[in-house]
């Protein structure tokens, strides 16, 4: 009993515990340290892919603005018979997506798609909502394709995808005596009266990155489209901007167009 006794009072073998007890704890710091430094690399990346998007969204409006002033009959826009010289094959193909899968615009070649495409869920919302009666916007896809495409004579180092939708204002009024917009809506969604349009751009990136511009735009002169922001879902600092957008004169082929990554400002000459 006293050899017992002996054995369990003694210190033999605490050393290899307490050693056992420090690299447990030491693994676990290790390993905390790992998960840590992974997750902010995963944060940075998410944020930089968020932002890209952005940009890309925004190049995806102004590049379309270039397109709506060779069009005389914004009306052809809306009733789906005109499109953007920017596009990526037919509408009704499915597109491949940065990272891997599928994406439907449309189902068909027609101004109505599916609602089973990124369009016929686009509209579903509207309806939805339904904030403006008769003149609800009706929305037809304009422009898509990747965002490295868009310039027809350089690339641009990114690999998103942007579409770009485009619905009458659904502000537009009947005309009044002297020809100016009046009170009463034209409840026509199809029919431009005021020489202004909705845009819907969406850019789609790596990892299920997707933002979203909207913006109004308005003819002012031949050679002249002045564009408000409305809403830019992601960044509060552009929220609620309004500028002179940089166009292209008729005739004058696009020369160049940089997106500075750092700032987000876009300049076109």
């Amino acid at each position: 009993m006293s050899g017992i006794r002996s054995r369990l009072s003694g210190e033999r073998g605490s050393a290899l515990i307490i050693a056992l007890m420090a690299m447990m704890l030491l693994t676990g710091l290790a390993a905390g340290l790992v998960m840590v430094s992974t997750t902010e690399t995963k944060i940075a990346s998410n944020y930089s892919t968020g932002q890209e998007a952005l940009y890309a969204a925004d190049a995806a409006v102004e590049r379309v603005m270039q397109d709506l002033l060779m069009v005389p009959r914004w009306n052809d826009i809306l009733q789906g018979t005109s499109h953007s010289a920017f596009i990526d094959g037919s509408m009704g193909a499915p597109k491949t997506l940065p990272g891997g899968g599928l994406l439907r615009l449309c189902d068909s070649t027609g101004p109505d798609c599916g609602t089973a495409t990124a369009t016929g869920q686009l509209q579903a919302e509207t309806d939805t909502a339904n904030l403006w009666g008769g003149n609800n916007p009706r929305w037809r896809l304009f422009a898509w394709g990747p965002l490295n495409s868009i310039l027809p004579a350089s690339e641009v180092d990114s690999a998103m995808y942007v579409a770009v939708w485009v619905a009458d204002d659904p502000a537009d009024a009947l005309p009044d005596a002297q020809g100016n917009p009046g009170p009463t809506p034209d409840d026509n969604p199809l029919v431009d009266s005021n020489g202004t349009l909705m845009l819907r751009a969406e850019a789609y990136g790596p990892g299920g990155a997707r933002k979203v511009v909207e913006a109004t735009i308005a003819r002012t002169s031949s050679t002249e489209i002045e564009r408000g922001q409305i809403a830019q879902r992601g960044q509060e600092e552009l929220n609620q901007r309004a500028r002179k957008a940089a166009v292209q004169t008729p005739g004058k082929t696009l020369g160049n167009m940089r997106m500075n990554t750092t700032t987000g400002g876009l300049t076109v000459q």
